[in-house]
């Protein structure tokens, strides 16, 4: 049975749990709603909600529409789960309150896709759901410096965004180690997510540079065995 993850804002760093978000990138669109109950049942913490534009990134995905259905078809679960939207669009003002009103727990967005920052983030806030920012491979996290009393989650991207399926970049895990000290720095509840090529492989080797959530789509989706996959990803991270 799906069990939500910890939100509590008290926990500390050190004692944050690893959450494993399965990215619905990989899933089968066609059973969308049932694939993400299978991932939920298999062990999954959190669902990564990836929306592509064609503009910001090469690619098109999915609107708030899609997420609003997913919620609702998602309604006769226990709790409802933990919906993590990563906005690749620009500009991404006009689609926040969309993706607060379809169910978004988490808003991730880029910094280069925003002209105010810090009004995209506190538009988030007043909506209800927690504020993220998405750091490129080569985007600095410089763009932290003055916002970060408002930030719940800091994503570091180890492909270059648009694609599910891209191999793993290895100077992603300097990046996440220097994310782990802005953040442990800063004093706040603030999660540290991994996108992009993350697998059974390679999810020890980002945790140990910092991270705590994990997304992954074509390594779980692409599996045979969901919970097997999942279970041996928890493993890899439990022997830590």
């Amino acid at each position: 049975m799906y069990n939500a993850p910890m939100t509590n804002s008290n926990t500390s760093v050190a004692k944050k749990e690893y959450w494993i978000a399965p990215s619905i990138l990989a899933a089968d669109f066609s059973r969308l709603g049932d694939e993400v109950k299978n991932v939920l049942a298999a062990g999954a913490d959190i669902i990564h909600f990836d929306v592509m534009d064609n503009h910001y990134v090469p690619n098109l995905s999915i609107g708030p529409m899609v997420l609003e259905s997913l919620v609702k078809s998602l309604a006769n679960l226990p709790e409802k789960p933990i919906i993590d939207v990563h906005l690749m669009v620009k500009p991404v003002d006009r689609l926040i309150g969309d993706f607060l009103k379809a169910g978004a727990d988490y808003i991730t967005f880029h910094p280069e896709a925003s002209e105010h920052i810090h009004r995209s983030l506190s538009l988030i806030k007043e909506g209800g759901a927690k504020t993220g920012l998405v750091f490129n491979p080569a985007t600095p996290l410089e763009h932290l410096d003055h916002v970060i009393d408002l930030v719940d989650m800091v994503l570091i991207m180890s492909v270059n965004p648009g694609f599910g399926g891209q191999s793993f970049i290895p100077g992603s895990l300097s990046k996440l180690a220097d994310a782990r000290a802005i953040i442990d720095a800063s004093g706040r509840d603030i999660r540290l997510e991994i996108d992009g090529g993350i697998k059974i492989e390679n999810i020890a080797s980002a945790a140990k540079a910092g991270a705590d959530t994990f997304v992954a789509g074509s390594a779980i989706f692409g599996s045979s065995d969901y919970r097997d996959t999942i279970q041996q990803m928890r493993t890899r991270l439990e022997e830590l």
